[in-house]
């Protein structure tokens, strides 16, 4: 599949800015099952400066200042992005999850240095006892890790209600948990937490979704959104991603922007202002399917 993306965010403030700098993952980035053809990010007023680099996860990251005074700031991401089918392991055929932690353990080589920093506590999502024993009913000793992932997606997605009033960017996990309502953030953040807190390596995903109109509807200009899920570790076959607010196995319909270990690594947009009082937040975004389903030159 091959899909136009943009995605624009508006933010209105009250009082002029006079200074303001902010830190963006914007861009979706190549990854084995994806390839950014064209990719374009334009600010409005002109930034003093533009700077663009990758994080420590790889993510592609754009930087700006702006020294204006402004009382909007306008910012548009456009991307022509492939995405193929990906191939994810029969489940029953996948490594005990108990046995994990120990072998990633003593594994020094980068594949597993990577892999393994993903089970320890981030800023926004800590184990404990409580996330072991909602997550063990999924995981039966020396199940595979994928029958136990899968099973775990599934539960999340019929225990939970998809709720946008219920939570914020900043709900901790625990009234996630308590609450059993939320969005897709909370849902990969519970999940991610669920799994670590056994020992599987499991990181946090950032992108977009395409969606399909209601039958006999149109779809609406700027009505799509961005979307969150998340990736756990499979010994001998990598990441596989999985989507706990759609209870599926991510396939070609998902758009990678970035990946870390919660939310706060990957943030859309984050920075600082100086001046603004009170503001709004406008985002569009809209997935398309490429037309033709090829890239135009």
């Amino acid at each position: 599949m091959i899909y136009d993306v943009s995605h624009r965010t508006t933010y209105r403030y009250s009082i002029p800015v006079s200074f303001s700098h902010h830190r963006m993952h914007l861009t979706p980035r190549a990854c084995a099952q994806q390839v950014c053809h064209r990719t374009a990010l334009s600010v409005s007023p002109n930034p003093t400066t533009q700077t663009s680099s990758e994080d420590y996860f790889g993510n592609p990251v754009t930087n700006v200042t702006l020294q204006d005074q402004h009382k909007e700031l306008s910012l548009h991401s456009r991307s022509v992005i492939e995405v193929k089918p990906a191939s994810p392991p029969e489940p029953s055929g996948t490594a005990p999850w108990d046995g994990i932690y120990q072998n990633l353990y003593g594994d020094p080589s980068d594949t597993g240095l990577d892999a393994i920093q993903y089970v320890f506590n981030s800023p926004l999502v800590a184990s404990n006892s409580a996330y072991t024993d909602y997550a063990a009913m999924s995981f039966a000793a020396g199940a595979p890790v994928m029958v136990g992932a899968l099973d775990l997606t599934r539960r999340i997605y019929e225990e939970f209600t998809y709720d946008p009033t219920a939570t914020t960017v900043s709900t901790p996990v625990d009234e996630v948990f308590a609450g059993r309502r939320g969005v897709c953030q909370d849902f990969a953040h519970f999940q991610i937490a669920c799994l670590r807190s056994l020992g599987i390596p499991a990181r946090y995903v950032s992108g977009y979704l395409l969606t399909h109109p209601p039958e006999g509807k149109e779809r609406l200009v700027g009505a799509d959104a961005s979307h969150a899920w998340l990736s756990v570790w499979c010994p001998g076959h990598g990441w596989v991603d999985l989507d706990p607010t759609n209870n599926l196995v991510v396939s070609e319909e998902h758009i990678t922007v970035a990946w870390g270990r919660d939310y706060s690594d990957v943030s859309p947009i984050k920075g600082a202002i100086f001046g603004g009082g009170a503001h709004t937040i406008d985002v569009a975004v809209d997935v398309v399917p490429a037309a033709n389903g090829s890239v135009a030159r």
